[in-house]
């Protein structure tokens, strides 16, 4: 009976010994499992980082291609501004040479000459997409007019402009110079 007895004693052990077992077992597995849980938030939370990085860098990136896209259309659009800027004088000089009276004969064929080259430059300069700026009679608009006087003329509106002292003038959409006016009060 004893031989029965330890054999049912080691039996119980066996199994108290497996039922811990299988508890540490679970507690290790439990263990393995939540660190897998943890890495694989961890390393989905890193992905996400790289992509929201990513995003960003690609958006750097367009910004980049569309604002260098844009700088070489303007510097385009507007290649001929330096010289046109350094032909303003010489329009204006021309300019008032034309508005001198001609009395003699020798006179008049110069102002012709001087007619047919003011001519040729301002078609040169208009083929650039210079224009002069409107401005007798115009709305004073300070975009593109300079107010340097204000004179009174009571037949006409206040803000109107009454002279053109001297020319403005645009490229395209960009005010090279703008005319220096006399403005109505």
């Amino acid at each position: 009976m004893s031989e029965t007895k330890n054999n049912e004693e080691l039996q119980q052990e066996e199994t108290t010994e497996e039922v811990v077992g299988t508890a540490e077992t679970t507690e290790t597995e439990e263990i393995a499992v939540d660190e897998k849980d943890q890495k694989i938030a961890e390393l989905e939370a890193k992905l996400s980082e790289e992509d929201a990085r990513y995003l960003r860098l690609r958006a750097d990136y367009d910004n980049l291609a569309r604002r260098t896209r844009l700088d070489r259309e303007a510097a385009e659009k507007y290649r001929a501004q330096n010289l046109l800027t350094e032909l303003l004088p010489v329009l204006d000089n021309l300019d008032r040479a034309l508005q001198v009276e001609v009395t003699t004969e020798e006179a008049a064929s110069l102002y012709k000459g001087v007619q047919m080259v003011y001519d040729q430059l301002l078609a040169a300069t208009e083929k650039e997409g210079l224009t002069i700026i409107p401005a007798e009679g115009e709305s004073f608009d300070p975009n593109f007019h300079q107010a340097v006087m204000q004179e009174q003329d009571s037949e006409k509106e206040t803000g109107i402009i009454l002279r053109e002292l001297q020319k403005g003038y645009q490229l395209k959409d960009r005010v090279l110079r703008p005319s220096m006016v006399s403005v109505n009060e």
